[in-house]
Parts: C-alpha cells; structure tokens; sequence
C-alpha cells in the first residue's frame, strides 16, 4: 500500500514551511508516475490591508516515499487579485 494523497500534501506543506519560515496552505495534490507534485501557496510579504498581502505558489515534487526531490516558486500575486480560473 503506497502513501496517502493526504500524508504527501501535509509533508509538503510541513517541509516549505520549515525552508521558507512562513506557513504554507495546500492548493493541489498530483500522482505523477513515481512522484508527487503539490501545489503550495503561502504569504510572500504582509500587508494593511490583508488584501494586498503578496501570495506565491510554489511547486513541490515529493517521491512516493515522502522525499521531497525539488520545489520552486511559481507567480506572484495580490490577495485581491482573483486567481487563474475564479470568477
């Protein structure tokens, strides 16, 4: 039996948050061959109001074993701004 959806998304999450110091919130969880990939996004910069907070997503590759094999950071964008796909 392989790990969970769920036990990769929270290591993931656990693993950015420990390398960049800020709390990271799962968007998206993916089964790719061997792998993982799971979308994270976290508060790049605080802001007043909270609505210009600046947000990143971050793209993180996590092995079926829990490892995680690299992560990146995607775009940047205000809280306020809708995101790709809202309406």
């Amino acid at each position: 039996m392989g790990v969970s959806a769920e036990a990769i998304a929270k290591t993931a999450a656990r693993k950015v948050s420990q390398l960049t110091e800020k709390p990271a919130k799962v968007v998206g969880v993916i089964r790719e061959n061997d792998s993982w990939k799971v979308t994270l996004e976290l508060v790049e910069k605080k802001s007043i109001p909270d609505s210009m907070d600046v947000l990143a997503t971050y793209e993180v590759q996590i092995s079926s074993e829990g490892e995680m094999l690299g992560f990146s950071r995607g775009r940047l964008r205000k809280r306020g701004d809708a995101r790709e796909g809202d309406t």
